[in-house]
């Protein structure tokens, strides 16, 4: 069964208070897939819905707006706690017992969360460009001092990570100086088309990285999951690099790490047929079909 079958849904449910746009694709009766995209504020359900669209064909999978992203609501708290809530509630919504979790950047964050808190939830657990904690943050502001694909202004390197921004326009104009640093093979066109099709929430930006991250240190908590783990990372990620996904990969039990040798922050996109692959291997071996 392929997108655009009769059991597709898209459409705003009212999960815990908010409005937020759901799509889910592929047979009902399949296994689930809930999929978390990243960047708070910045990021939407298109980015998983195009890597992970080609597993409905053997997998229910379920993408969305989380709150104060994209299309959906900016209904607070824009907090871990209240992502994997919703995440939850999407979950029940469905009605599925246990899902396959995904989810890439700050989505791996919530995935991680809420593979820690709802265990019994998960059967398996995928990773993509991610990390435990932030203490590789520091290499992520050194990668866009010396870059040399562009000169990024001074005033946006101080906002890396930190939440700072006073105006849906002053986070278009930090998203616009840093987006020729994620792809490993930089592409003008690429970036322009992905600042033209993103929708701005500064807030939601600011309580990410203002108020959860400062906080954010899972390491402790990692040797608790025990469901089947795949990590995967772009060599050439500056924001989450290869040493940050090591690191889960040393603290989950036998998660397995697998590192996309032609991909910067995003190996779904840059390498999708290998990405592909290796996460229908993954589940495969995870007898999950």
């Amino acid at each position: 069964m392929t997108i655009g079958s009769p059991t597709d849904f898209s459409g705003r449910l009212t999960i815990n208070g908010a409005e937020l746009v759901v799509e889910a694709f592929g047979p009902e009766d399949a296994p689930a897939m809930i999929v978390h995209h990243g960047a708070p504020g910045l990021g939407s359900r298109s980015e998983p819905r195009r890597s992970f669209g080609p597993f409905a064909d053997r997998f229910r999978v379920i993408v969305f707006d989380a709150r104060g992203s994209g299309e959906s609501s900016d209904d607070e708290p824009f907090t871990h706690e209240q992502w994997v809530a919703d995440v939850d509630a999407i979950r029940a919504h469905f009605g599925y017992e246990r899902i396959v979790m995904a989810g890439g950047s700050y989505g791996g964050f919530i995935a991680l969360e809420y593979a820690i808190a709802h265990p019994e939830r998960v059967a398996a657990l995928v990773l993509r460009d991610t990390a435990a904690d932030t203490a590789h943050d520091h290499l992520a502001v050194e990668r866009a001092k010396t870059t040399d694909r562009t000169v990024i202004p001074q005033w946006a390197i101080d906002r890396i990570g930190t939440g700072r921004f006073e105006s849906n326009d002053q986070i278009r104009e930090y998203w616009k100086a840093i987006l020729p640093l994620y792809d490993h093979q930089h592409d003008p066109a690429k970036d322009a088309a992905r600042l033209a099709a993103t929708r701005f929430h500064y807030r939601t930006h600011n309580a990410a990285f203002g108020q959860n991250m400062p906080k954010y240190d899972l390491k402790p908590k990692l040797p608790t999951i025990t469901c089947p783990t795949l990590v995967t990372v772009g060599r050439h990620d500056w924001r989450t690099p290869v040493a940050a996904s090591q690191v889960i990969a040393d603290l989950i039990p036998d998660a397995r790490l697998v590192v996309f040798e032609h991909s910067g922050h995003s190996p779904q996109l840059e390498e999708p047929e290998l990405f592909q692959r290796t996460v229908r291997d993954f589940l495969d071996s995870a007898g999950i079909r």
